[in-house]
Order: structure tokens, then C-alpha cells, then sequence
């Protein structure tokens, strides 16, 4: 199928008699005949489900349809997009090792990697998004168990050479991890150009209405793990039988493990109903995210033609910031994300944003509706001036998310806004 069939048809297909619209089963648990079956279960909790604190059918389905559209083996939904990045770093680091992240990454993300997970022993080094094989290389130690980066960093805008990423983590024995978020498995598809687990915050443009906050994780199936690097993976897990996820799960060891480990230990995974409502957005993504980029690259013609900003970042543009590695991940579009500079700095910057009567003032981003945030007042107030200038964050940015409102209208608010400074 198509991608745009498969957000329609993949994950749930029913049987003879069955409802045609995927079922909310909304279960904590799940009823067997014998003991002996449950401790089957137990043994192997990919033969049937368990509880709902790791697994779900409706849920299930739902994971299914987003790995398909990742073009990926297995995916785990989790209960935000800040529980995926942790696990898919905690599912193969532990106290006393390091992994590597863009510096062009979500604010949050970079305090979770450069804050929380320091405390549990974990070092996060930052690498320039722009590095050259040289730079990425040198930045590696011994203990280095992974690498990360954004398809699309927010709210900068900058576009990851995921290709030279991918390879000099391989040529290091390593996976590169993607956060995929705005461009979506729509606009580009990580795993196509070297990216081993791909990770999305799911509240943003794959849920697409604002209704409910979530996250997933994908494995592609293709690292190998046995390299004696992942003795996580690759070693009995006392845990848990003594299974080693290698040989018993080795379609997608993983994923297999984040589930059997973190998310039974974490239990941050999703409702059934939750995850009911995510569907219905994934039912017409590849739908919105062509209208996102049509709209967002007429506002961002218009506002670079004001005369009052300092610069726009949206990487459809030409003479744009990351528009060439655009054109090669990205050529059908560059989400529905601007971020732009406001001549004046902090204070015209919330001048503008105050102005706006059709656009919400609000923390989303990536929402059916348009909304603006000031990310150095709001997503990023936690980040240093040196972090924030690493982020590609001034005073005067702000991050504009294109709606599906009729283009004209957005462009008549904006001026009201501009009108204002």
C-alpha cells in the first residue's frame, strides 16, 4: 500500500462481522482458562497480553499502523513524547556510559539528556547539528552507546544530515536514534537514510488536534546488536527469566526489551482510549501535512516580505538555512513549523505575539489550528544563553505553527501583528 492508504488501512483490518472502526478496548487485564496459560504468558509476553500497563489491542493496532508508515518491524507507544526519547536511551545506556545528541534539539529534550539522565550517571554530549564526520567522530568515547537527532530540530528549524549521522554512528558501532516529530513518516522516513530507532512525540502532527499528549518509539530491525558492545541485548536478562533478547527476539530485540523491561518497570504507556483518538488523527495525516507545507511556505513568502524581521527560518525556502539537505529528506514538503526573528528583540517579539486575534498563544506546536509561542520565554526559559544561542534561539524568535485555516486569514492576522510593532 501506499503510505496514504496505509494511514486508512494498516494496524487493524476486520474480520467477518467485526466493527469496521478499530475497537477501544478499555481493559486493565485480560482473562485466561488456566495457571498454566497465564505463566505461559508471563514466560513470553509476546504470545498474548498481559495488563494494559504495557500492552493493549487497541493500542497494539495503533503501534502496528505507525511502524508500517515508518517502514519499520515493531513500535511502542508511550504516554508522551518525553517518555520516548527517556526509554529510547535508557534501553541501552545505564550509569557510567554516554551517548551523543544534536545541540538542535527541543528544549525539553535537552534538559531530560543534559540534566536528568546526568544524575543517573548517563553523559549527554552535544554535538553541533552542522558537524562535519571529523567533529561527529571526535566527540565519541569508549563508552558512547548511541547517537540522537531531530529530522526537523524545534523550534530552530535546522535540518539533520541524517546520512552522515548514520554512518559515522555505525563506523562506531552505535545506532543513530531520530526524533522524526514535525516532518512525520509523510515528509521524510529516517529509516530510508541510515537511522536505526526512530522516536515521535505523537501530540504534535500525527494526533494533530490538541486533544491528548503521547509518544512512540520504532525499531527498524536492522542494527545489529552483537556486536559485544550491547551486553544488554545480547546477555541473559536476570530480570526476566534470563531471556537474552537477541536470540529469542531477534525480528526486533529492541523493542522487545524496552517493553518487557522499562515499560513494565516505568508503566508510562498509553490509554486505550488515548490511543483511539491518535488514530483518528494518523486517519488523515498524509492528508494535513501536504496542506500544512502548502500553507506554511505562502506565510513564510509573506513574512519574509515584511521588511520587519530579522530572518526566517523555514527550510522550504530557498535561501533559507538547511534548504539543500531540505531538498534531499525532505523535498515534499518541510512541515508547518516557521520560526522567525522579530526586528526589536524580546520585547517587539511579544508585542507581535499579543497582537494576534486568530492564532493561539499556547505551548503546542504542530496542531490543526495555528498557534505562536516565544520559545525563550516559554519551551526553552530553563536553557542558559549559551544553550539557547546552540538552539538557534534569540530573543525576538518566535515559533509559528501553520494551521489548516484558510491561508488568507492567517496572512490578515499576521498583519495585525506586524501592524502592532
Amino acid at each position: 500500500m501506499k503510505i496514504e492508504t496505509q494511514c486508512l488501512h494498516e494496524g487493524y483490518t476486520p474480520k467477518n462481522g467485526e466493527p469496521r472502526v478499530m475497537p477501544i478496548v478499555q481493559s486493565t487485564t485480560y482473562v485466561y482458562e488456566s495457571t498454566d496459560e497465564v505463566a505461559a504468558v508471563f514466560d513470553d509476553p509476546t504470545k498474548s497480553l498481559i495488563y494494559s500497563r504495557f500492552e493493549n489491542p487497541t493500542t497494539d493496532c495503533v503501534e502496528k499502523k505507525i511502524a508500517a508508515l515508518e517502514g519499520g518491524v515493531a513500535a511502542m507507544c508511550t504516554s508522551s513524547g518525553q517518555a520516548a526519547s527517556l526509554i529510547s536511551i535508557l534501553n541501552i545506556c545505564e550509569a557510567g556510559d554516554s551517548f551523543i545528541a544534536s545541540a538542535s534539539i527541543y528544549g525539553g529534550t535537552i534538559n531530560l539528556f543534559g540534566t536528568t539522565l546526568k544524575k543517573m550517571g548517563i553523559e549527554c554530549i552535544f554535538v553541533d547539528h552542522d558537524a562535519t564526520e571529523e567533529q561527529l567522530s571526535a566527540a565519541f568515547k569508549e563508552n558512547t552507546k548511541a547517537v540522537f537527532g531531530e529530522t526537523l530540530a524545534n523550534p530552530a528549524l535546522t535540518v539533520l544530515d541524517i546520512e552522515m549521522w548514520a554512518k559515522v554512528a555505525h563506523a562506531h558501532g552505535v545506532p543513530l536514534i531520530i526524533d522524526n516529530t514535525f516532518a512525520t513518516p509523510i515528509l521524510c522516513r529516517p529509516f530510508e537514510w541510515g537511522a536505526d530507532i526512530v522516536i515521535h512525540s505523537t501530540s504534535k502532527y500525527m494526533d494533530g488536534h490538541a486533544i491528548q499528549v503521547g509518544g512512540v518509539i520504532v525499531d527498524s530491525g536492522k542494527f545489529d546488536w552483537t556486536s559485544g558492545k550491547f551486553p544488554c541485548m545480547t546477555e541473559p536478562d536476570e530480570s526476566y527469566h534470563g531471556i537474552v533478547y537477541t536470540e529469542k527476539y531477534a525480528f526486533a530485540p529492541y523493542i522487545v526489551k524496552a517493553r518487557m523491561q522499562l515499560m513494565r518497570d516505568f508503566g508510562c504507556y498509553p490509554a486505550a482510549n488515548s490511543s483511539f483518538l491518535l488514530n483518528l488523527g494518523l486517519e488523515t495525516l498524509a492528508v494535513r501535512m501536504k496542506q500544512y507545507c502548502e500553507n506554511a511556505l505562502t506565510v513564510a513568502e509573506y513574512i519574509k516580505s515584511t521588511g520587519k524581521v530579522e530572518f526566517v527560518t523555514y527550510p522550504a525556502l530557498e535561501e533559507s538555512k538547511g534548504h539543500e539537505l531540505a531538498k534531499k529528506y525532505l523535498p515534499n514538503g518541510t512541515s508547518g513549523v516557521i520560526s522567525f526573528s522579530i526586528k526589536g528583540g524580546r520585547n517587539a517579539a511579544v508585542k507581535f505575539m499579543d497582537s494576534l486575534k486568530l492564532a493561539s498563544n499556547e505551548v503546542h506546536v504542530a496542531d490543526i489550528r495555528t498557534c505562536v509561542l516565544h520559545p525563550a520565554s516559554a519551551t526553552h526559559r530553563q536553557l542558559t544563553d549559551e544553550q539557547l544561542v546552540a538552539a538557534g534561539i534569540d530573543g525576538g524568535l518566535i515559533r509559528l505553527s501553520v494551521g489548516l485555516e484558510n491561508v488568507d486569514d492567517i496572512i490578515a492576522d499576521l498583519e495585525q501583528g506586524f501592524s502592532a510593532i
